[in-house]
């Protein structure tokens, strides 16, 4: 199975970007599922159904949420009625949505799809990641219940990330980190044969702060005080994600690259 994960949606760049360019790598990659973190697509803080729509629209099989998932406040409602959404697995016990998902890809593959949020360096403690990830796992194991299995690890700490993806080792096909905006130069296939990538980067233009106008983060780093709020900004931008591979028999990772396309960044390609 040809799979593709594209990191943190920035913004109208990053909306703008995945509607024009999802499609025809969608067709020229063959991918059979796609999975998008959506989490900043609306004014770089959580997503709104209309713009859910969009991302859906344009390729995406399943969009990822984040620690600002509830932020735009339709999503409360909106994500009970759309099951592509997911919210993550570790979030509040009576949030709305779902945190794992079984979905359907080309010839009838079963793709499960999760995500959780990290504990360190995060504004508010969330539970356990690791036992969070672990139930879902164990009870939709690979090569059996599903033919591939997607982990989002919503994190600040590449060490709580890396953590994850040995933790899952063998047991998902692909463990990838978002939220940091930043693309790492690690995509590897770990030792049990999961794919990794410390964090995916993000969809939006890169002539930034991770996503934002340089002018206001600039002024609060040297002064300390803030001015205005924190804007998108909306140069070009760079479609950032991974690609990966799977044997459908045993879920394992074959293949993996590193994806960047458009913007200010090196292409990157399968």
């Amino acid at each position: 199975m040809r799979i593709l994960f594209l990191g943190d949606v920035m913004g109208r760049a990053g909306r703008t970007a995945l509607a024009e360019r999802l499609p025809a790598l969608r067709a020229a990659w063959g991918l059979d599922f796609v999975v998008v973190n959506g989490e900043n697509a609306s004014s770089g803080v959580g997503l709104t159904a209309e713009h859910a729509r969009l991302i859906l629209q344009a390729g995406a099989d399943c969009i990822t949420l984040g620690d600002h998932a509830f932020d735009q406040k339709d999503m409360l409602s909106f994500i009970e009625t759309e099951p592509r959404i997911l919210r993550p697995l570790n979030f509040s016990k009576v949030a709305p949505g779902r945190g794992a998902r079984v979905f359907e890809a080309t010839q009838g593959r079963r793709v499960l799809v999760t995500q959780v949020l990290g504990q360190v360096f995060m504004k508010r403690p969330f539970d356990d990641p690791f036992s969070a990830v672990e139930a879902v796992l164990k009870t939709h194991p690979l090569g059996g219940a599903v033919q591939a299995t997607v982990v989002d690890v919503h994190a600040e700490a590449t060490s709580e990330k890396m953590g994850m993806g040995h933790w899952c080792d063998g047991q998902a096909s692909l463990v990838v980190g978002t939220h940091t905006h930043v693309p790492t130069s690690d995509a590897m296939i770990l030792k049990g044969g999961t794919a990794y990538q410390t964090d995916a980067g993000m969809c939006g233009d890169y002539d930034s702060v991770i996503g934002m106008e340089k002018m206001e983060p600039l002024r609060r780093f040297i002064t300390g005080m803030s001015k205005t709020r924190f804007e998108p900004a909306e140069g070009p931008a760079t479609l950032s994600g991974v690609y990966v591979e799977t044997d459908d028999r045993t879920g394992r990772a074959t293949r993996v690259r590193m994806i960047r396309q458009g913007g200010r960044l090196e292409e990157a390609a399968p």
